[in-house]
């Protein structure tokens, strides 16, 4: 069935301005900003002549100058009422005609990271870094006291990167037991114990260097590349002469990728026929733990403790989700035998070995279920799900990984923010 599409063209010159900018560049932006399902082109003459006498010509005799342009937005009928004003408003010089059309059909394929953004456009600029000279326990304090900190750029005298400390630094060479965010709510003291341990260590101890960074004037694709090449969370962005300008995370992209994408949703209510589209299924992770609810807690440690998703689904006899436990879910409902806990992750001995130590917990722990202290207020994806859906839900409840189901609810899989770029990034 022939579809309803309106075809504007605006017949211009390269010396047409709107708000001090080409007029050309000013009329892509505004239709790429509202997001529907039009495409724009802007063609360039090769001569031309204007109804003032002027005359354009790449001759060799004439030096070329004004060349005419020629822009062409093409869109469904029923989006011209919003277009139409403002491309009005907007070309102050030239001829527009408008000719309705009927398309045969409208394809787009489907595009998770703009190739368009370089780093530049999305990098938090003026990042906190220490030098190499600085005491290991002003990074503790950094990290600790900081929503969203995980790592800090390392620099050298010359402005330039000399390496990075993430958390992983900190549990490899600190000596760190665990997370800083749970390290902080086991106990405080641990936490200013730990500054005091580090007291003869300096930044350069403890960062992994040479850092792998990203450039600023790189596009976002080659960046989320190197992200997933190395396993890294987040870069460091170096300007063209290697000196620290900004860092760049996934929630970075993923932020990008709401910002700059279209509304798919609209696009198909418009009828546009979408390939390379991606569900959830394509991109979660299947090797999540499974454990039925009537598992001892200690067996759902173990898991989280082989695996890097830092999680076990916890299902019923059918298969469906019923909870999840992470080692937030396990401090919260041992809260009143810190002192086990610090002891079984200090020591790095199995539960019943730090159980013989501290009695108590090892009774505690046999007498709890995996369905006895699992979080059942769960987010979850249906496996259907697109995967730009995904990032906006994870993005908008800050959400590191996210169960997935099928239509009955049994637990399929998990969907993490590096699967999704893996995804993403699949060529």
């Amino acid at each position: 069935m022939p579809l309803p599409y309106t075809v504007v063209r605006i017949y211009t010159s390269e010396e047409a301005r709107y708000d001090g900018k080409p007029l050309s560049q000013a009329i892509v932006n505004f239709v790429h900003g509202l997001k529907i399902s039009a495409r724009c082109l802007v063609s360039k003459a090769a001569a031309g002549c204007y109804e003032n006498g002027e005359i354009a010509t790449f001759g060799v005799e004439v030096l070329s100058y004004n060349m005419p342009l020629e822009i062409t937005v093409i869109m469904p009928s029923r989006e011209k009422d919003a277009v139409l004003p403002a491309l009005e408003r907007m070309a102050e010089d030239g001829i527009m005609t408008v000719e309705e059309k009927e398309v045969r059909w409208h394809k787009s394929r489907k595009q998770l990271i703009p190739r368009q953004v370089k780093v530049r456009d999305i990098m938090t600029t003026g990042p906190v870094s220490v030098p190499e000279s600085a005491p290991a326990g002003d990074i503790i304090k950094i990290l600790s006291g900081e929503p969203g900190f995980h790592s800090i750029p390392i620099t050298g005298p010359d402005g330039r990167p000399a390496g990075i400390v993430t958390q992983g630094d900190l549990l490899r060479r600190a000596g760190m037991p665990l997370r800083l965010g749970l390290l902080t709510d086991l106990a405080a003291h641990h936490l200013k114990a730990l500054e005091e341990t580090l007291s003869g260590l300096s930044a350069k101890d403890l960062m992994s260097s040479p850092p792998v960074t990203a450039n600023e004037e790189e596009n976002l694709s080659a960046a989320v590349e190197t992200m997933l090449r190395h396993s890294l969370k987040r870069l460091p962005v170096v300007d063209k002469e290697g000196r620290l300008t900004g860092m760049v995370s996934r929630l970075d992209v993923f932020k990008t990728i709401l910002d700059k994408a279209p509304d798919w949703q609209s696009l198909k209510r418009s009828e546009v026929i979408l390939s390379n589209v991606k569900t959830v299924r394509e991109a979660m992770r299947q090797d999540t733990p499974v454990l039925p609810q009537n598992a001892p807690v200690w067996d759902a440690v173990k898991l989280i403790e082989t695996t890097d998703i830092k999680r076990v689904a916890v299902v019923g006899g059918d298969g469906k989700l019923l909870g999840l436990i992470s080692d937030s879910v396990l401090l919260n409902a041992f809260s009143e035998h810190k002192a086990g806990l610090w002891d079984y992750f200090v020591s790095k001995l199995s539960f019943t070995a730090a159980g013989r130590r501290n009695k108590e917990f090892l009774r505690a722990l046999r007498a709890k279920t995996t369905g006895e202290i699992m979080r059942t207020d769960i987010i979850s994806l249906h496996e259907d799900d697109p995967i730009d859906e995904a990032v906006k839900l994870m993005v908008a409840k800050r959400l590191k990984r996210v169960p997935v189901l099928d239509k009955y609810g049994v637990f399929k899989g998990m969907l993490t923010r590096d699967s999704i770029l893996r995804a993403g990034a699949a060529k």
